[in-house]
Formats: structure tokens, sequence, C-alpha cells
């Protein structure tokens, strides 16, 4: 059935259903739906303790086909499906082989998208997209929706290939969606091999008393605190005029890495001593500068960040 904005409700009424609901980003986004009153359905592979009484549903979306996805969205009456699931996360992983990546960053989007056309009264999807898909630019510059992407690996080509996969389908009006590249995430419940969840374990550690080291870069990256990606979820889901549109979703600006340690060291209060920065090279999914343009975002969805990366880091040490 084709659907273009046939799935918004434009009330904030009807079920949301949350793929990868325990996740960093798909807890907060449960949570957030759960603040308007709308009711939210779980879906991930294994429940957890942070569910917070949501109705849970056990699907693995890499290897679920497209009928079984559209039986849970029927089931549910889904107004809104949030696809916050990822290839590359603390339970898989960060570094997988391609062809992993391929599955879940690729294939289950497609059958995704598959499902969501064949539901009667098809939901809006609000897919969710990384900024490391446009790949490294140079410092001082920041990424706009038309920026040509560039991907630099093979999980931000597969996410790329994913988000292309959502767009296409809304523009030839298959579906109704809209993609958000999210850019870095930090905030409270970080996934522990991120780099906000480095800092923090290792900074646990040190007012514990250990004597720990830290690479720490020279690199500049836009971070969001996750609330405020769950908020522009929260109203991807139900603006209208926004299917087949890439939003970017950041903080504002560049943060140096030294500044989020700095900020921690601060915030947690630890000994000196403890923490032992050492300068060198750190891997990631991008380059050494990353910036949103989010006037985009702003101007179609009345969102901004309010989360200072300040507060952020604070609210992360004491969640």
């Amino acid at each position: 059935m084709a659907a273009g904005d046939a799935g918004m409700t434009g009330d904030g009424t009807g079920t949301v259903v949350v793929l990868g609901a325990t996740g960093w980003i798909g807890r907060h986004v449960l949570a957030a739906h759960a603040r308007t009153g709308r009711p939210a359905v779980a879906v991930a592979r294994e429940p957890a303790p942070h569910l917070g009484g949501h109705p849970f549903h056990r699907l693995d979306l890499a290897e679920a086909g497209p009928e079984e996805m559209a039986r849970l969205l029927e089931a549910h009456d889904a107004r809104v499906v949030v696809n916050a699931t990822d290839a590359a996360n603390s339970r898989d992983g960060w570094h997988r082989p391609e062809s992993e990546l391929e599955k879940g960053n690729v294939g289950a989007v497609a059958t995704l998208v598959d499902a969501v056309e064949a539901v009667e009264r098809p939901p809006r999807l609000v897919h969710l997209g990384t900024l490391h898909e446009y790949g490294p630019v140079p410092d001082g510059t920041a990424v706009h929706e038309d920026t040509p992407p560039r991907p630099a690996n093979a999980y931000a080509r597969t996410k790329r290939a994913g988000s292309d996969t959502v767009v296409r389908a809304a523009r030839e009006g298959r579906v109704d969606a809209v993609v958000l590249r999210v850019a870095n995430v930090c905030g409270p419940h970080p996934s522990p091999a991120s780099f906000p969840g480095v800092l923090l374990e290792r900074f646990r550690r040190a007012v514990a008393g250990e004597r720990v080291s830290l690479r720490v870069t020279g690199d500049r990256r836009d971070f969001v605190d996750v609330r405020d990606v769950a908020r522009a979820v929260v109203l991807a889901g139900d603006r209208p005029g926004v299917s087949g549109r890439i939003l970017n979703v950041g903080g504002g600006r560049a943060v140096g890495i030294g500044e989020m340690v700095a900020w921690l060291r601060r915030t947690s209060g630890v000994d000196p001593d403890r923490v032992q920065e050492v300068l060198e090279p750190v891997a990631g999914m991008g380059g050494g500068w990353m910036l949103a343009d989010i006037a985009a975002a702003g101007r179609l969805l009345g969102w901004r960040p309010v989360v200072p990366v300040s507060d952020s880091l604070h609210d992360m040490w004491y969640a």
C-alpha cells in the first residue's frame, strides 16, 4: 500500500513500536514516548530491566521476515515504528565483518520497509542513521543534508545503504518514512564500547582507587545528548511534510575530546593522579572532525538540542 505521510497521525495518538528498545538510544526513545502518554511497545532480541513495564515483544529484526514484522505492527495497530537497531552494538561488538554489518544495517532495514508497506494502515517509519554516513570532511565544515556522502568504512557504508533504502522507498511512495542522521551520542546509560561509555568506566575505576590510563586525541566531534535525540524521534513521528527527508540531529558544536575528559574530571571529583591521559590517535567510525548542520531539523521538526555536553556528562555520571 502506498503511503505519503499516510501513517502520520498529527495528534500524537496511537501505538509506537520501538525496535532496538533495549539499546542506549532505544531505551530513551521508549521513555520519551511514555512521557507523552502515548502507548509504546518495546521490541528487541532480549528483555532488559529498564523496560519499565512497557509491553515487550521478542524479535531479531536481522532474522525476521517481512511477514512476521508486518504481523507485529498490525497486532499493535502501530502508528509509528522507530528503527533504533544497529548492527554495531554492545552485544554484538563494534568491529564486525562487513557481511554481518550488511545483514543488520541493510538487509534488516529492507525487511522493515517491506513490512511497513504491507500493513493495511501503514505507520510512519522513523529510521535512525548516523552522521558517519557523510564520511570525513575538512575541519570547520558543518555537514548539511545535501553534503555528498563518502562513507569511509564498512560500518558507515552499510548505515548509508540502510538510510538510502528508507529514503528511496519513501520517495517512491511505498512508505511514509523519515531518516534522522544522528551525531555522536552522550548522556545517561551509554553503551559500554562508546567513547562516553569508556570514559565512564575508566573514571569509575579511578574513583574506586585504581590508576587508569585514557587515550585522548585532538579530535573535535559533534556530541548530542541521548534525550535530545529521543525528543527528535518523537517529533519526527508526527510532523507532516517530512516523508522522504533526511534530517541531521546533532549538538550544534564540535567538542574537543580533551574538553569532555576535563568535564568528567570535574564532575567525578577524581584524584588528578588517578587518570593518566595519553595523547595518541583513537580508532573511530569517522574522521577527526564532525559537526552537523541542524537547521533543517529546527525548521521542519521544531527541534533543537537543549542539553549542553557538560550537563549530559554530569547526568551520565550520576545516572
